[in-house]
């Protein structure tokens, strides 16, 4: 459920974006803090790694077949929500790369919530979640099951 409903979220305020904000100039939210800006990112996160869209694809679609795989064993509802939210982001961006310009496997993500030192996107909000996420449940020790595991 929370897959489906950051994965809408992400896909509806990229087409808000897309009709809004392209070819205007940035909203200034919270001045020089947050504003909307549009960008068109052809690779990760901050613009790293522009020439290798494909291999980005690539790692998506491995991390969403993973966590399609694990879903079944998930127990901790801390891991399911860190794992959801780590699919709906790589499949967020993934389809930005799928179905936009200049072409399948070489799309560009679209952009579109400007920090100041940085431009991102709905998708990207629930990866850095999913990672603080995961990060916690596994310092915490708790196994996708459930279950506390030992620390040394």
């Amino acid at each position: 459920m929370v897959s489906v409903l950051a994965l809408a979220l992400d896909q509806v305020t990229k087409a808000f974006a897309v009709e809004r904000l392209q070819g205007r100039a940035s909203i200034e939210i919270i001045p020089h803090v947050l504003s909307l800006s549009f960008l068109r990112n052809p690779g990760a996160a901050f613009s790293t790694g522009t020439g290798f869209t494909v291999v980005l694809s690539i790692i998506a679609i491995v991390v969403c077949i993973a966590v399609i795989r694990v879903a079944s064993r998930l127990r901790d509802r801390g891991w399911a929500i860190g794992l959801g939210l780590l699919l709906s982001g790589a499949l967020g961006n993934l389809s930005d790369r799928l179905f936009r310009e200049p072409s399948p496997f070489k799309g560009h993500v679209v952009d579109f919530i400007d920090y100041g030192s940085f431009v991102g996107n709905v998708a990207d909000i629930a990866l850095t979640a999913a990672a603080a996420i995961i990060i916690w449940r596994t310092w915490r020790g708790i196994s996708i099951d459930g279950t506390h595991q030992e620390k040394p």
